[in-house]
């Protein structure tokens, strides 16, 4: 006998691929453009990517992502405790290049990969976790410290499994995304990023998808996870909806320069188009503060801020 259990699981993947599909392929931009010179700058922002250039506008809304965070404008928040990242490996699935970055994918259904603690009020399945990066090691990243830019960004993209069933209804409500952001710096080999690099090739190009098993995504952040920054804003790729709790690590992870190469290999394109792009500059550019309140978990007086480039 058929359950209904079994017919709504695979539905519910079928609509949550259909999500992701209108994800990348609608094109949006920014009404402001960063006003980092390095990112701001006529060469970097003709070389992006389609999703970001064009005459549209994003909708309306003065809580957009991503943002610089100004130290010494945060609030310690000393109620902010830290946050309880759980990964099960065998959760993981596989990589998917999206024609806009690649997307490690894993198996949401069950409480097996969680994040809850600090500004979150409940728990939060792992969904997928993506990197954005530049062309060059002085820019990639999305969101900045003290207006000082690093070659990458990781998101752990997390939905409130409390309140509602699907990742596709978490994304358009309140309080439905959680995303954990860790900054990469250049250094040494990042050993527990070097598998996932190794597979990198095989989705060199758009819409290229391979099995990928058994990756625990706690070994890409950062020794302390204690000290971060959180505020509430939006998804940087359509829909935009301002639905995320943000959670940005203040100390970054080394990755070699090779490593960062292999990501800089991808491809915007798919195998059967004439002219291929390289799979660069796949950022948004930095939206206003505002009125919103930066917080963080540590006080900003008393502790180091993020190591250079």
């Amino acid at each position: 006998m058929v359950t209904l259990s079994a017919i709504l699981t695979p539905l519910g993947r079928q609509l949550q691929r259909q999500l992701r599909r209108e994800l990348r392929d609608h094109r949006w931009i920014p009404g402001r453009r960063c006003s980092l010179t390095v990112c701001s700058s006529k060469y970097v922002l003709s070389a992006m990517h389609p999703m970001w250039q064009g005459p549209l506008a994003v909708p309306g809304g003065d809580r957009q992502s991503p943002i610089d965070i100004a130290v010494r404008k945060t609030q310690w928040d000393r109620q902010l405790k830290p946050l309880e990242m759980r990964y099960d490996p065998r959760t993981c699935q596989q990589i998917w290049n999206n024609g806009y970055s690649f997307m490690v994918e894993y198996d949401d259904t069950t409480d097996r990969s969680t994040v809850k603690g600090g500004p979150l009020e409940d728990q939060y399945r792992l969904c997928q976790f993506h990197f954005h990066w530049g062309e060059s090691n002085a820019w990639g990243s999305e969101h900045s410290v003290d207006r000082r830019l690093f070659p990458a960004e990781l998101h752990l993209v997390h939905w409130n499994s409390d309140k509602y069933s699907l990742f596709e209804e978490a994304v358009m409500e309140e309080n439905g995304l959680g995303v954990v952001g860790v900054f990469l710096k250049l250094g040494k080999r990042h050993e527990g990023l070097q598998k996932l690099v190794d597979a990198l090739p095989a989705v060199r190009h758009k819409d290229s998808v391979v099995e990928f098993g058994r990756f625990d995504p706690t070994c890409l952040l950062p020794e302390n996870t204690e000290d971060y920054w959180t505020y509430y804003g939006s998804l940087t790729t359509p829909p935009l909806t301002e639905t995320v709790t943000w959670m940005v690590m203040k100390q970054p992870i080394e990755v070699s320069h090779d490593q960062l190469a292999v990501f800089r290999s991808l491809l915007f394109t798919s195998a059967e188009e004439e002219v291929q792009r390289s799979m660069v500059n796949n950022f948004r550019v930095q939206q206003p503060v505002g009125g919103r309140s930066v917080r963080s978990s540590f006080d900003p007086f008393q502790h180091g801020e993020p190591s250079a480039l």
